[in-house]
């Protein structure tokens, strides 16, 4: 008797949650563990606990906040480490990401075109195995492109030995691919910022890895058909480009004559680099101009673009792209007066529009409890704790600069809140999508007044 992924899953994990939280933590207790090793600094003296367990949670959860320059603080070995906790952390959410989705496509009985001719809920333990294998070789195929562009570029561009080409080139782009913004120099990448191939291959690389596996999966054999796109795919895309072309016409129109960001380039690099600020918050983390320099403005736009994030089942964090558009076809539908949320030729089932309310309203309150008590821990002001919050919650990275003047407790906090904000949206999805329960009885209605 054939048995569902679904059931696979579910039977060998009664609740997906201690899968998701057991597995991150444990990597980053191991990744902590080797941070703390003399071997791991530049000087040999070991890291101060809060920063190996900072690093490594920022890593695994693919963040790119630091609390210390990476470049210098560690030594070759560190440096390794934190490389391979990015590629374990992005794996992972990839990895657990869609898994859970095939399992919660299965338990309600909707298609998932993620397999060539099959339907996920008959899925045997085989094509789990396939699904992991293609996630690995994706991950893998799209890392080695952009390490070989990054290389030859760091090589006869700027000099680099060819081993050390190497190194920059492969460990910026896992960095890139799985959407953590670890960087090797003090300034990010600002010394790149008048570079395309840089900066275009580090951008397409954000890109791919935020979009999730299923979505790059079902573009691979259905590009020329949009017809065919399931809604995911269609809203993702769709809400993508326009946070992408949306997001650099602001940075474009709002820092062009800032003097501290885009004013002392030519039009064309103020073009890239405002394309690349509008990347970047998907949630990779890189920044090719000083994001302390940023007008109060661009730190909100840039705010809200961190929010949102990227796809589902993806390296990058937030809300996701997803709940973010089916949002708002919800409001579209109510100020139209329609009865029911439509996306195309599909019909949004009531439970799936509950679930992205509750999704987006736990995350809006974590992100606002969290501003509250850095607020009363550190002497900065609301929008720069704001970005950083939201920046720790969303597993962007980016940073007006005042990470590393928190205390102690406000870098413990900043590490819950990055280990929070990946694996909380994960799992809560996952939960509610898997908490179905039958009511046999429907209680009487009252309409409360609203607004």
């Amino acid at each position: 008797m054939r048995r569902s992924v679904s059931s696979i899953i579910l039977d060998r994990f009664e609740h997906p949650a201690q899968v998701i939280v057991g597995g991150f933590a444990a990597a980053v207790l191991v990744g902590t563990g080797l941070l703390l090793l003399p071997a791991a600094t530049e000087s040999g003296e070991p890291a101060r606990l809060i920063d190996a367990l900072f690093t490594a949670t920022s890593a695994v959860c693919v963040t790119g906040l630091v609390v210390v320059d990476s470049g210098t603080h560690w030594s070759v070995f560190g440096e390794v480490v934190i490389a391979l906790l990015i590629q374990v952390g992005g794996l992972g959410i990839m990895t657990l990401g869609t898994l859970f989705a095939l399992s919660i496509s299965g338990r309600l009985g909707l298609r998932a075109r993620m397999l060539a001719q099959a339907e996920t809920k008959t899925l045997q333990m085989s094509d789990v195995r396939r699904v992991v294998r293609n996630i690995v070789l994706l991950t893998l195929g799209v890392e080695a492109a952009a390490a070989v562009v990054l290389t030859a570029r760091f090589m006869i561009g700027y000099g680099e030995p060819f081993g050390r080409a190497v190194y920059l080139g492969v460990f910026h782009a896992v960095s890139a691919f799985n959407n953590a913004g670890f960087a090797l120099w003090p300034d990010g990448l600002i010394r790149f910022n008048s570079d395309p191939w840089i900066l275009t291959t580090i951008s397409v690389a954000v890109i791919i890895g935020g979009l999730g596996f299923p979505v790059l999966f079902e573009l691979r054999r259905n590009w020329r058909r949009p017809g065919r796109w399931t809604v995911l795919t269609r809203i993702t895309v769709a809400v993508t480009v326009i946070l992408l072309a949306g997001g650099t016409l602001v940075f474009l129109a709002t820092e062009f004559r800032n003097p501290r960001t885009l004013a002392p380039m030519s039009g064309g690099n103020q073009l890239l680099n405002a394309f690349f600020t509008a990347v970047m918050p998907r949630t990779a983390g890189f920044n090719s101009i000083d994001i302390a320099g940023m007008y109060p403005s661009s730190w909100l736009a840039t705010d809200v673009l961190m929010f949102i994030g990227g796809g589902s089942a993806g390296t990058a964090g937030g809300i996701k792209v997803t709940t973010f558009g089916l949002l708002a076809f919800v409001i579209w539908a109510e100020l139209r007066g329609e009865p029911s949320v439509n996306v195309g030729h599909r019909q949004l089932p009531g439970q799936l529009q509950r679930q992205a309310i509750t999704i987006a309203l736990v995350s809006l309150g974590t992100v606002a409890a969290a501003t509250y008590l850095l607020l009363v821990l550190s002497p900065h002001s609301l929008d720069q704790v704001l970005f950083e919050a939201v920046s720790a919650f969303a597993t962007v990275g980016l940073s007006t600069g005042i990470t590393a003047q928190f205390d102690t407790a406000g870098h413990a906090l900043l590490t819950l809140l990055m280990f929070v904000g990946r694996v909380g949206p994960l799992t809560l999805g996952t939960a509610l999508a898997l908490r179905t329960r039958v009511r046999r009885y429907e209680l009487p209605e009252e309409r409360p007044l609203v607004g």
